[in-house]
């Protein structure tokens, strides 16, 4: 149940394992237990299975699934705080986006906490604590949407709304190995958000995987005549980027020291180019951009909602108060300055943007320990959205993803930017990226109680299954990359009847893509079990177009194993007719003979 994703919450229902009152039944022991600091507001074991109770068609998109909200996100009969006690007020009304979710038949489990006002990207900005990092709680999980990613990573619900102002929806993600997706401004509704910039304000999603992000937000999203900063989609909106996309990265990157931050981006490259052709490009104008967030005055929209508290010296965080403060020595003249500034900039920036299919960039430039943010609040603050802040002032979309790990263990993420409504085309690609180097997302390693395994009978908490179907076989030239990292075989069995067999072209030694398709038939595979300590680096030696993603076996499990990308069949040859691979290589080794 920890750590399962929107397919796997399907599947327990679905076999009959779970109802949703026996779900959420189980759930709320390990929610109550949960890091206190994780929530502002967490519903009891009542109110869940209630609305479990409530749910009649299991065929709702998210029938069941739990999620959470970030406390700046009205929800009615419950408190909204903004992380803020003087700000709380209960809503009257349900904001859209969250109603969206609740008539596909999600279940709202509680609010989460965050940097107050959602002023901050640090997640340690709040009365209500610090979100600690669930890699290493020494460590800040990044803000505004601190409680929002924790969740998620630590494996609590399979999703969970932020919103994004300056990067709150993506910050988050990268120190706590998800994927957070940031729209495109005015494509779902912000009504029943507390603003922070209302002009900018987007409600993002945090999940385990792309696939996840999108089937969520693809339920929220849409056109709200009530809200005068939504917009409806235009007539085409970009379904996928090329083949092998040219992705525009910055020629210098400022990492303020962070060496491993440095050599991850690295390695983050070297992995990306294997699948995208990589374009230096320099990235002043969107670094002037991002400058002007703070420095000029769209500080003043966050003070048009923070007045109030203003006049209280009680009322908001010694921090909070500097931030937006600034606000109190600025003019409508400097509005209007810095709007025709925007105007020059985002021209410059919307050419830099034509030159490539999306930009790449990390999503921070490095990570900070709680108590030296707590010493230096602003300035490393303002550090961390050297890539984030100008994404929203451009009109543009983003969706960061994980990428992987430091020497020190803590993640590090690196994100997509694209113009406004290509959400769709990222989304397709980080898909891509994510059966290229396909790391299990969220807390991994950390130590996680465990209600029922999500994973195939044969595995425990110290194995993962997984299933080989060419080179790694059995007495295959590849099968010793599984026997020396300590892999056992438990059994040859089949596919469900819905995958073709292909023989790659070009690969040493031969290797097969196996692609799941609506007139399929059943392939013969072996199931390994491999420690999960050595999952990481077996997944580590297969190279594209090979990944490692949910295959189902003929009895109805889904297992990990080998995937492989629709582009590379082009040249290959089908032979599914055979019903495995050993059976082709026989065919190939008497055709020599």
């Amino acid at each position: 149940m920890l750590g399962w994703t929107l397919e796997q919450w399907r599947d327990a229902y679905q076999t009959g394992d779970y109802t949703p009152v026996s779900a959420m039944k189980a759930l709320y022991t390990t929610l109550r237990d949960s890091e206190r600091s994780l929530w502002i507001h967490l519903l009891d074991e009542s109110a869940l299975v209630a609305r479990a109770k409530q749910l009649s068609d299991p065929s709702l998109p998210l029938y069941g699934v739990p999620f959470a909200v970030k406390d700046n996100i009205d929800v009615a009969g419950l408190p909204t705080t903004a992380a803020c006690p003087a700000f709380t007020y209960t809503a009257d009304h349900t904001a859209p986006v969250v109603q969206a979710l609740l008539d596909a038949g999600a279940i709202l489990v509680g609010k989460t906490n965050l940097d107050q006002l959602a002023t901050g990207l640090v997640g340690v900005r709040s009365p209500y604590g610090a979100v600690p990092n669930p890699f290493n709680p020494d460590y800040i999980t990044g803000g505004s949407s601190s409680g929002s990613a924790a969740v998620v990573s630590q494996g609590l619900v399979p999703f969970a709304l932020g919103t994004d102002t300056a990067g709150s929806g993506r910050v988050p993600a990268g120190f706590t190995n998800t994927v957070g997706l940031k729209p495109t401004k005015g494509s779902m509704s912000t009504r029943g958000v507390v603003p922070a910039c209302r002009t900018l304000d987007c409600v993002s999603v945090f999940a385990l995987s792309v696939a996840d992000a999108e089937t969520v937000y693809d339920l929220y999203r849409g056109y709200d005549a009530e809200d005068g900063y939504s917009r409806p989609d235009p007539a085409a909106r970009p379904k996928a980027l090329p083949a092998r996309p040219r992705l525009g990265i910055p020629d210098q990157l400022p990492w303020f020291d962070d060496t491993q931050a440095e050599q991850a981006w690295k390695q983050q490259l070297s992995a990306m180019a294997d699948i995208a052709e990589l374009v230096p490009l320099d990235l002043q104008a969107p670094h002037d951009t991002a400058a002007l967030l703070y420095q000029g005055p769209w500080v003043a929209e966050r003070y048009s909602v923070a007045e109030p508290l203003m006049q209280n010296q009680d009322a908001l965080l010694p921090v909070i108060r500097d931030v937006i403060g600034v606000a109190e020595g600025m003019s409508a003249v400097d509005a209007f300055r810095a709007q025709y500034k925007l105007a020059d900039l985002k021209r410059q920036a919307d050419a830099l943007l034509s030159q490539v299919d999306a930009l790449l960039v990390p999503t921070s430039p490095g990570i900070y320990r709680i108590d030296a943010v707590n010493a230096d609040p602003i300035r490393l603050n303002s550090q961390l959205g050297v890539w984030t802040n100008f994404v929203n002032l451009l009109d543009q979309c983003a969706l960061a993803l994980p990428g992987g790990f430091r020497e020190d263990g803590l993640p590090c993420g690196i994100t997509l930017i694209g113009a406004a409504w290509h959400d769709a085309a990222l989304a397709e690609f980080g898909r891509r990226w994510q059966r290229h180097q396909p790391w299990q997302a969220g807390a991994v390693g950390s130590d996680l109680p465990q209600v029922t395994p999500a994973q195939a009978s044969e595995d425990d908490a110290d194995h993962i299954t997984v299933a080989v179907v060419g080179a790694h076989l059995s007495g295959m030239p590849l099968n010793d990359q599984l026997t020396e990292r300590g892999g056992v075989l438990l059994e040859a069995t089949e596919t469900a009847p819905c995958y073709r067999l292909y023989a790659l072209a070009n690969t040493t030694p031969p290797k097969p893509g196996l692609i799941k398709s609506d007139d399929g038939a059943a392939i013969q595979i072996e199931l390994w079990q491999l420690p999960v300590s050595e999952f990481g680096s077996f997944v580590g030696l297969i190279p594209p177009p090979l990944g490692i993603g949910s295959l189902e076996t003929a009895d109805g499990r889904l297992v990990k194993g080998f995937i492989c990308e629709g582009w590379a069949i082009d040249d290959a040859t089908d032979i599914t007719a055979l019903g495995g691979w050993r059976a082709y290589i026989a065919q190939r080794q008497n055709t020599a003979n």
